[in-house]
């Protein structure tokens, strides 16, 4: 069976972003990238780059890990602020979203429906593991289908901002098993965990 893997960067204090949401790793932002993070990327995650990032780098590697990326209305709206509609056309793209009635891009899915449906429905069809992108509500909302954590940790600390979950996730406490990690030069640390039981 198909596992929902969030994959996702954070804060050493469990942030994934500013108080204000929008990309930390833009012009205007706050999140240093080293050039070991990237060639990590690049090496082990070359699908979760998106494709300005591929095109640049030059990378044509499908990827091991994800053929499905599920985002949330907040964070795909970074992208499309920045004019790109669709950052991951080398994957199936799923936006959850109430509000938007037309998909910008003719390959990004617009869901309206309960994500734990459509999550667990993707987990019963073939494919690769499906890639939790963010943001923190959509996360939230999955909170008890996560098979998997991949913390992007970086050497960094912010104060407040958004969580990793947002605040309307349920109180369930989870244990998790570290199945592997990666430790880079740059202070970077890539942590993965295995839910306990799933």
């Amino acid at each position: 069976m198909r596992r929902l893997v969030h994959y996702v960067a954070t804060t050493l204090d469990g942030f994934i972003a500013g108080p204000g949401g929008g990309d930390p790793t833009g012009p205007d932002g706050f999140w240093p990238i080293p050039g070991d993070y990237i060639q990590h990327l690049v090496a082990e995650y070359p699908e979760t780059l998106p494709v300005q990032a591929r095109q640049a780098l030059s990378v044509t590697a499908e990827g091991t890990h994800f053929d499905t990326v599920l985002e949330g209305r907040r964070s795909y709206e970074i992208g499309l602020a920045a004019g790109i509609t669709d950052a991951y056309p080398h994957l199936r793209h799923l936006v959850f979203s109430r509000t938007l009635t037309e998909s910008p891009a003719p390959a990004v899915e617009l869901v309206a429906d309960d994500p734990v449906a459509t999550v667990r429905e993707l987990k019963r069809q073939d494919g690769k593991d499906i890639w939790l992108l963010g943001g923190a509500e959509l996360a939230g909302s999955l909170y008890a289908e996560i098979d998997t954590l991949v913390l992007k940790a970086s050497p960094l600390t912010i104060g407040d901002g958004i969580p990793l979950f947002s605040r309307k996730a349920a109180f369930d406490p989870r244990t998790w098993t570290l199945a592997d990690h990666t430790v880079l030069k740059s202070g970077a640390v890539f942590l993965t965990y295995m839910r306990v039981g799933s």
